[in-house]
C-alpha cells in the first residue's frame, strides 16, 4: 500500500494531524494500535482543560489557534465539543501576575478577584490569596473530541484503521526518499511522509531520530469527587503552589474541572515513570489520601470522602515544552506533558505546515538539547 502521509498514533495529536492533512487535499492512512475508546494512553477520559492562561505568549497564541479548531471541528461534525465555563488560576502571585501579563500581551480578556470576590461567584471553591479569571476557556469533552476527529478525518478520505500496531518507521533513500512502515500484521506501508504521534510510545518507535530529547513516561492519578450542588457552577482551576499552597504532592501545581462524571481535581506531574505496555496500573492509596486532603480544604463543594480514581499518562519533555518538528521525512510529535490535549488542531495546524509546506518549525518546541526549566516558569 501506498499513501502520501502516515500518521502513528490515534490520540488527538494523530487523528487531528490526520484530520487537517486530509482535508489539505492529501492521502493519509491514521493507524492506532487500539480499538476505539481504549484507556490505555493519554487522550482517553470525559474532560481535558481547554485555557489561554499560559506564561508564555507563544502558548497563549496557540490557544488560540486551537479554539478556532476546535470550533471548525464542531461546525464540520455537529457535535458539542468544547464548553466555556471560563477558568481561574490562583495561589502564587508571581505565577499568576505573569499569566495576567500574557494574556494582557496577547489581548485576551481576563479579570483579577480578590479570593472573598471569587468565592461568592463560585462557592465551590475556597481561594489562594490572588486569583485570574478569563472567560475563554473550559473544558474539552476528551473522548467524543477523539471520536470527532477519527470521523472527520474519514470524511475527508483519510483511511482510519484502529487496533493496527505499527512496529517500525524506517526512512526510505536519505532525505526524500519517503518512509516505509512496518505493521504488526506485517504489512508494509510507504508514503512520502510519516507522522509519529504515538504519545507514550514514541521513543520506541524514534529511536533513529536525531535529537529527540528524552521522554519521560508516568502514570498519573486524578480522581473524581462527587459535589454537592449538581446545579452549581464550576470553571476550570489551576492552583498554584507557594501561598498558602504547601502540600508536597502540590509542588507543581493543582488543577480541577467539572464533567458528567463528578469534579475532576489532580496533582500535576507528579506520578511515578511506567512502561506503557504494563496491563495493571494500581491505585496509588496515599495519593489518592492526599487528594482528598486538598479536596476536603480548598474544595468544599465537593464530598471530599467520595472520589473515584482514574490513570492516565503523561510523556514530559525535560523543559515541558512539547516536539513538534521534522526530520528527514518523519514528523515527530512528542512530549505534550500532560498539557498538551487542548492544543490538537494547533499542532495538526503546525504538523501539516511542516510536512506539505516546508516551514520551519517553531524553535520552542525543534529537536534538540533540552534543559530543564524551573517550576516557575514551566507551563501548566
Amino acid at each position: 500500500m501506498s499513501v502520501d502521509v502516515v500518521v502513528v498514533g490515534g490520540g488527538v495529536m494523530g487523528a487531528a494531524t490526520a484530520w487537517e492533512v486530509a482535508r489539505r487535499g492529501t492521502s493519509v492512512l491514521l493507524v492506532e494500535q487500539h480499538a476505539p475508546g481504549h484507556q490505555r494512553g493519554s487522550s482517553h477520559g470525559a474532560s481535558r482543560i481547554f485555557r489561554h492562561a499560559y506564561a508564555q505568549v507563544g502558548y497563549v497564541e496557540l490557544a488560540r489557534r486551537a479554539l478556532a479548531g476546535w470550533r471548525e471541528l464542531e461546525a464540520e461534525t455537529g457535535r458539542e465539543l468544547l464548553t466555556l465555563t471560563g477558568a481561574v488560576d490562583h495561589g502564587d502571585p508571581v505565577a499568576v501576575t505573569a499569566l495576567q501579563t500574557a494574556l494582557g500581551e496577547a489581548a485576551v480578556p481576563c479579570e483579577v478577584l480578590t479570593p472573598s470576590e471569587a468565592s461568592a461567584r463560585w462557592p465551590g471553591l475556597r481561594f489562594d490569596t490572588t486569583v485570574l479569571f478569563h472567560p475563554a476557556a473550559g473544558r474539552l469533552h476528551a473522548d467524543a473530541a477523539v471520536r470527532a476527529l477519527h470521523g472527520a478525518a474519514g470524511r475527508r478520505g483519510a483511511e482510519v484503521r484502529l487496533g493496527t500496531a505499527v512496529t517500525s518507521v524506517t526512512e526510505v533513500g536519505g532525505d526524500g526518499g519517503g518512509v516505509r512502515v512496518r505493521l504488526a500484521s506485517g504489512e508494509e506501508v510507504t508514503a512520502g511522509a510519516a507522522v509519529v504521534a504515538a504519545g507514550p510510545w514514541a521513543s520506541r518507535l524514534l529511536g533513529g531520530v536525531g535529537g529527540l530529547p528524552a521522554l519521560r513516561v508516568t502514570v498519573e492519578q486524578p480522581a473524581h469527587f462527587q459535589p454537592t450542588d449538581d446545579a452549581a457552577a464550576w470553571p476550570s482551576f489551576i492552583h498554584h503552589p507557594g501561598a498558602l499552597l504547601t502540600m508536597a504532592r502540590a509542588a507543581h501545581g493543582v488543577y480541577g474541572l467539572a464533567d458528567a462524571e463528578g469534579v475532576k481535581v489532580g496533582f500535576h506531574g507528579v506520578g511515578p515513570e511506567i512502561d506503557p505496555d504494563r496491563a495493571e496500573r494500581p491505585i496509588d492509596a496515599a495519593a489518592l489520601d492526599d487528594l482528598r486532603r486538598y479536596a476536603e480544604t480548598w474544595l468544599p463543594g465537593v464530598m471530599s470522602t467520595r472520589a473515584v480514581p482514574l490513570t492516565c499518562l503523561y510523556t514530559t519533555t525535560p523543559d515541558h515544552d512539547p516536539v513538534i518538528d521534522r526530520s528527514g521525512a518523519v514528523t515527530v510529535l512528542a512530549g505534550f506533558s500532560g498539557h498538551g490535549f487542548k492544543f490538537g488542531p494547533a499542532v495538526a495546524a503546525l504538523a501539516a505546515d511542516l510536512i506539505l509546506d516546508g516551514v520551519a518549525p517553531d524553535p520552542t518546541f525543534a529537536l534538540g538539547p533540552r534543559t530543564p526549566r524551573s517550576e516557575e516558569g514551566m507551563p501548566r
